[in-house]
């Protein structure tokens, strides 16, 4: 597909949508004009890319968004899910009032209560905790821009646990492996310059089915431009099929692949010589531990052929340093993920592309003071086994671990804020988890849009409002270009929906904690820091994206000395801090479990049309993709008489069976795996579209393969049977 074609689709996909007359979405089908409509800044809030662009508000409703032209996210082009803005604010599943829950826990029984209730109940239980236990006791769990402010509160309270899935469900091993090697992590968005990259490889990595935006665009421009791609992906996705080889991996073996190119690109000397001299420490001892892991010992492994797996690391080596082994986002598969990531980033340091064009960039953001508030107290959470699990290399709090010192005979969590995340569809193996909690929790709080599995769990829902009703902080993520970009209300709030900044306020003053929320409106916050750098409220609104010029170099220069942040001031092929804590300085590889006999290996990924499970109920998105297919090769659904559009349920080897789901029988999957699109098969009563639509992969994923190094749950060791219901459709 060519650039054009894709911002072509991705348009007339966002236009069709905004204009259908798709029941219960109460949208007009007449297209206003430009000018019948009210423009103001926004930021989007579909994804975690956070794209600006402006809402179109016409007779009071929104009718579109687009893009904003000086954007570096996303180059003045939103993708299909940002063009969906409108119908997260036309959702008619959406959380209208507080809600008190009544009944047990997970049947999502609720009365309705004014704020003033629901607040004053809340505030009274974290008295309570606070009183009984001390305030260290109450953990957040966020996904979303909203949850700055509840951490702002919590930690103005006394606690400082701050527990996103993003890190241990995510990207956590990636962060830890690359920071392990190089010093630094690699932000979101990721410092990948793949638009000047000549070699691109990915290695797991849903470009174009993830459709994190401006990445996208960049990957269809190198395309355009004539880069050669390498895509190893146990199933033939959008990225293979512009690739010039596609590895058809046998799953788990990702790290036997990698420790074989690191064999060939060392022994045959095709490493960056110069570059891993000046810089790199620990070649000798990489190069010892390669030499066995020959092309054909990872032929056995892999499934892929010895002659092409030399063919693609000369590829890399030849379109050195301009090639980009891509660190991927979502890394948690098999349990050995640090380490699979680690070899990623020595990859890339042999190939010398860490701060070279087509490599990897240096990111930079805007330095935006802080209001000033009080200092935080000194939280006394401090015993990171309950926030860390005791993983040595985790360097962010661990949802798991924390939701397992929430259980148990003497949980030491007694509360908990969940922002923004759906915790059943998110954390493997959890719901026996969540159900115990929600007993012996003194406090559960769910802040949400929707209603959502999670929300069934907790004693109150407070319903925010939607990013097109709301201010938040500003955007100020790491890009090629520092920027500034403002979300402020398009629309007042709907119905007796409330933005998070306003609920963090108004619990910090029922605590006492009116210093830290000193302002009386947030848009006071963001014109005193807009004034710091220069701006003001008044020219953000009027703008919505101003960007600065750089402070630093994106790349290295030639020759240039470099001091990188690991304990050598180099980049660490053999890792000093790996080898003090006894632990394998160098990646080894650890055979998967094999397949048992009549199981086939459940393998999971993104669908364009939908951010997780965050958008299932978008009346616009789910006219798109209503739901997700079981993708099943020819040679595995013949024996079991699997035709197209049947549909089945899966059951796993630990006896958890799926909602029905239909089946695409196709030759773009290995024949012992199954494939899902994630994020659908809710169960939420109050979702009108999405509940009951395709099956939940999650809830399949009942053996969990843990990362000893930072603790993220490799979900991709689940093996399911197939059960017939009914003849093809």
């Amino acid at each position: 597909m060519k650039r054009r074609d894709f911002i072509r689709i991705s348009g007339a996909a966002g236009l069709g949508a905004a204009t259908g007359a798709l029941p219960g979405c109460g949208v007009e089908p007449r297209v206003p004009r430009d000018s019948e409509a009210v423009v103001t800044p926004t930021v989007c809030e579909v994804c975690f890319w956070r794209c600006a662009g402006y809402a179109h508000v016409h007779d009071g409703r929104p009718w579109k968004v687009s893009g904003h032209p000086d954007d570096p996210h996303s180059g003045g082009r939103l993708c299909t899910r940002g063009t969906a803005g409108p119908g997260a604010w036309d959702d008619p599943s959406r959380l209208r009032q507080p809600l008190l829950r009544e009944g047990k826990p997970g049947q999502q029984r609720f009365r309705p209560v004014s704020w003033d209730e629901a607040l004053g109940y809340i505030a009274e239980r974290l008295q309570r905790i606070a009183r009984e236990h001390g305030p260290e006791r109450v953990a957040l769990f966020s996904h979303g821009s909203g949850g700055a402010f509840f951490r702002h509160l919590l930690r103005a309270y006394g606690a400082d646990t701050y527990a996103a899935p993003s890190f241990a469900q995510c990207r956590g091993p990636r962060d830890v492996g690359f920071r392990l090697t190089f010093g630094e992590l690699l932000g979101s968005p990721e410092r990948t310059d793949m638009a000047r990259s000549r070699c691109i490889v990915l290695i797991g990595s849903h470009l174009g089915e993830n459709l994190h935006n401006g990445q996208v665009q960049d990957f269809i421009g190198a395309i355009e431009a004539g880069a050669s791609v390498i895509t190893v992906d146990p199933r033939f996705s959008v990225a293979a099929a512009k690739s010039r080889y596609w590895l058809p991996i046998r799953p788990g073996t990702d790290l036997a692949l990698l420790l074989a190119w690191t064999h060939v690109i060392v022994g045959e000397g095709l490493y960056d010589r110069d570059y891993v001299q000046r810089y790199c420490h620990g070649l000798a001892e990489l190069t010892r531990h390669v030499e066995p892991f020959t092309p054909e010992w990872a032929w056995l492994e892999t499934g892929i052929d010895p002659q092409v797996i030399r063919e693609t690391a000369r590829e890399m080596a030849r379109h050195a340093p301009a090639t980009l082994v891509h660190p991927g986002r979502h890394v948690t598969w098999y349990g050995d993920d640090t380490q699979r990531s680690r070899a990623i980033a020595i990859l890339n340091a042999l190939l010398g592309s860490w701060g070279r064009p087509g490599g990897f960039y240096a990111p930079e953001k805007v330095s935006l003071p802080e209001y000033p508030t009080p200092p935080y107290p000194k939280s006394k959470a401090a015993d990171l086994q309950a926030r860390r699990g005791g993983f040595p290399f985790a360097d962010a709090d661990v949802t798991n671990a924390v939701i397992d010192a929430s259980v148990g005979e003497r949980p030491y969590y007694r509360g908990w804020i969940v922002y923004g995340t759906n915790l059943p569809l998110s954390i493997p193996a959890v719901t026996g988890k969540l159900e115990e909690a929600s007993q012996k929790l003194d406090l559960f709080v769910v802040v949400d849009v929707q209603p959502a599995e999670v929300t069934g769990y907790a004693d109150v829902v407070l319903p925010e409002c939607t990013y097109l009703e709301r201010y938040d902080e500003l955007r100020n993520a790491p890009e090629r270009e520092p920027s500034l970009a403002l979300r402020m209300p398009a629309l007042a709030p709907r119905y007796e929906t409330k933005p998070a900044w306003w609920i963090a306020r108004e619990l910090g003053h029922r605590l006492g904690l009116g210093a830290w929320f000193p302002w009386q409106d947030y848009a006071e916050v963001l014109d005193w820091q807009l004034q710091q750098v220069g701006s003001s409220l008044a020219e953000m609104q009027r703008v919505g994206l101003k960007r600065f010029p750089r402070k630093t170099a994106a790349y290295f220069t030639p020759g240039q000395a470099v001091r990188f942040r690991t304990p050598t001031g180099k980049i660490e092929l053999h890792s000093t801090e790996l080898a003090k804590a006894g632990l394998d300085p160098l990646p080894r590889y650890t055979p998967p479990e094999e397949t048992p006999a009549g199981f086939l290996r459940l393998v999971y990924g993104r669908a364009p049309a939908h951010t997780f499970g965050r958008t299932g109920n978008n009346p616009l998105l789910f006219q798109l993709m209503p739901e997700n297919t079981l993708w099943v090769h020819p040679d595995a659904a013949r024996p079991r008489g699997l035709a197209s559009g049947q549909r089945v349920r899966l059951k796993n080897q630990d006896g958890a069976v799926s909602l029905p789901v239909r089946v695409r029988v196709t030759e773009r999957i290995r024949p012992d795996c199954v494939y899902l699109a994630h994020g659908f098969g809710h169960t939420a009563p109050g979702l009108n579209l999405a509940r009951g639509a395709g099956a939940d992969d999650t809830g399949l994923m009942t053996r969990v393969k843990v990362d000893p190094l930072m603790g993220g749950t490799g979900m991709r060791a689940n093996f399911v049977t197939l059960m017939a219901e009914g003849k093809p459709a």
